[in-house]
């Protein structure tokens, strides 16, 4: 395994307090409803959007053109930052990005041991279990074990990197393009892009799969 770490600076204004801006979130949101401003279901729609179809969508976007778009592909190597903003994703506080790419032999997973830092801008709302302590310590120790409970299998041939996502630098994993896909256009290839895959914990599907 190839663990790589990076200095943390998890300010008070990031991502580790996202539990006490949740609570003045829904206090105002409290507010708002009772004095009718507001539909709680729409904010409900709202949420739901941003956490399985904008925010995955987006980073599924930018799996397909580096697919597709071999130039793409080298920009997104050397200037992950630049090249998904080229798209019109940028992240909530300006932390860069680093995209790092699976292969036959190397497998990448992303994590962030402290707290929960995540790329928001390209794959929405971070699921609940990235946030768990149980998935940032076993995927460190343990990142095989946990690919097999997300229910992928890797040769013990392949090696496994973990990325430790901070603050400033954030990953974005860019799964293997399944065979077969060849004549698929970006639209096509970019349903084959799961949340999972681009944390690294899935694979991307095949086509004619459910995600």
């Amino acid at each position: 395994m190839d663990k790589r770490h990076h200095h943390h600076d998890h300010g008070d204004h990031h991502d580790n307090h996202y539990s006490d801006m949740q609570a003045r979130v829904k206090a105002l949101e409290t507010v708002l409803v009772e004095k009718g401003l507001i539909d709680p279901e729409a904010i409900d729609a709202i949420v739901e959007t941003y956490e399985t179809k904008v925010g995955p969508r987006n980073g599924a976007r930018v799996v397909a053109k580096a697919w597709s778009d071999a130039r793409f592909a080298d920009w997104l190597r050397e200037d992950a930052t630049a090249a998904i903003a080229s798209l019109g994703y940028t992240g909530r506080q300006g932390e860069h990005m680093r995209a790092v790419f699976n292969t036959p032999s190397t497998h990448n997973i992303v994590v962030c041991t402290l707290c929960s830092c995540y790329p928001w801008a390209v794959l929405g709302l971070p699921p609940v279990w990235y946030k768990a302590p149980a998935y940032r310590s076993r995927a460190v120790i343990n990142p095989r074990a946990v690919l097999e409970e997300f229910g992928v299998t890797l040769s013990p041939l392949t090696q496994i990197r973990v990325w430790d996502s901070t603050a400033e630098l954030r990953y974005l994993v860019v799964p293997e393009r399944p065979e077969g896909t060849d004549h698929l256009d970006e639209a096509a290839l970019a349903d084959l892009v799961t949340r999972d895959s681009m944390i690294g914990t899935g694979l991307a599907t095949l086509p004619g799969s459910s995600p």
